[in-house]
């Protein structure tokens, strides 16, 4: 066996063998009859891994995952929609912007995972007790003594600004030799987990709910109710009524995981839809106002510059 073939995942064999493939330099290129597109995988360690996955499937794969060991303590990180042709959708579709999910791997110990249709990744997972030994969690991080202990089933989504989005960038196009290939990808991962545990560092959360899969499907479910039509404000009743659970119960789950309130985080997908709107320059600032169900316009241009940092006319013009 081969120094290259050692660091290949052994989920992205079962993916090759499952549509008749083969890996070259580490890369899968998907067959013209499944798809199109490619997937690529590293183990760096005994530690930390990763797998990245730019394509489009005819149809959806179910394949066994063999790297699964429910006896190690693994930490998932899931870089979605991250690749320069994903756009922010409109007309009524919920919104896609760049994110990242953080589970612990009492969430994720499934033998067998769905591949879908259309993937757009990096997935990178982590020994937990590996990260806790590069650096110091105390009591006043619970976000962070969370996973790192991943003692519990936890989740935590997190937009991805721009930092982050140069750091995958630089993993996604930069060109580099063979010889520093491994070495290089390693930094790369390693620095993208660092700058997003800063970012949730920073989350105020004093108790964290360990969840269940129920949990983190409902509040899914609500997110996509929430950005189906940004034009409409949640109303927080209504929301909890379809969840099935309390508005306190509801409230409190959806900051954990998605580090805000769910009126910001609404306001938040409105502005960013609003600015894309803006920047098609097919509609003018008040016909961009009212579809995003202003009926006040100093007041949309008020909610944009809080969330943009101009005014909608100065963007327009941008």
């Amino acid at each position: 066996m081969d120094t290259i073939d050692q660091t290949i995942p052994h989920i992205l064999k079962n993916l090759a063998g499952l549509l008749g493939s083969e890996i070259k330099q580490r890369k899968l290129e998907i067959p013209s009859r499944f798809g199109k597109g490619y997937c690529t995988g590293l183990i760096f360690n005994k530690h930390i891994r990763m797998l990245i996955s730019n394509y489009e499937l005819y149809e959806d794969l179910i394949i066994e995952n063999p790297d699964v060991n429910i006896a190690k303590r693994m930490l998932f990180f899931k870089f979605q929609h991250i690749f320069p042709k994903t756009k922010i959708s409109s007309g009524g579709n919920p919104v896609e912007m760049p994110s990242v999910m953080v589970a612990t791997s009492r969430l994720n110990t499934d033998k067998f995972i769905p591949i879908h249709s259309n993937k757009n990744t990096i997935n990178i997972e982590v020994d937990a007790d590996y990260l806790k030994s590069l650096f110091q969690v105390s009591d006043q991080s619970p976000v962070l003594k969370s996973l790192v202990e991943n003692t519990e089933p936890f989740l935590f989504e997190h937009m991805i600004d721009p930092s982050l989005q140069n750091v995958v960038n630089e993993i996604i196009s930069e060109e580099i030799d063979e010889t520093f290939k491994l070495f290089f990808l390693r930094l790369k991962a390693e620095e993208l987990i660092c700058r997003l545990l800063i970012e949730l560092e920073k989350r105020n959360e004093k108790h964290l709910y360990a969840l269940n899969i129920h949990d983190i499907e409902t509040m899914y479910m609500i997110r996509a109710k929430i950005l189906e039509q940004l034009e409409i404000p949640p109303v927080i009743k209504e929301l909890a009524a379809e969840a099935g659970m309390s508005a306190t119960k509801l409230k409190r789950l959806f900051r954990q995981i998605f580090g805000n309130s769910i009126f910001n985080y609404y306001q938040e997908f409105r502005m960013k839809e609003a600015a894309l709107l803006l920047r098609e320059k097919k509609y003018s600032v008040s016909e961009v106002g009212y579809k995003m169900g202003f009926s006040n316009l100093s007041h949309f241009s008020k909610i944009f510059k809080e969330h943009i940092g101009m005014n909608p006319k100065q963007y327009s013009m941008v």
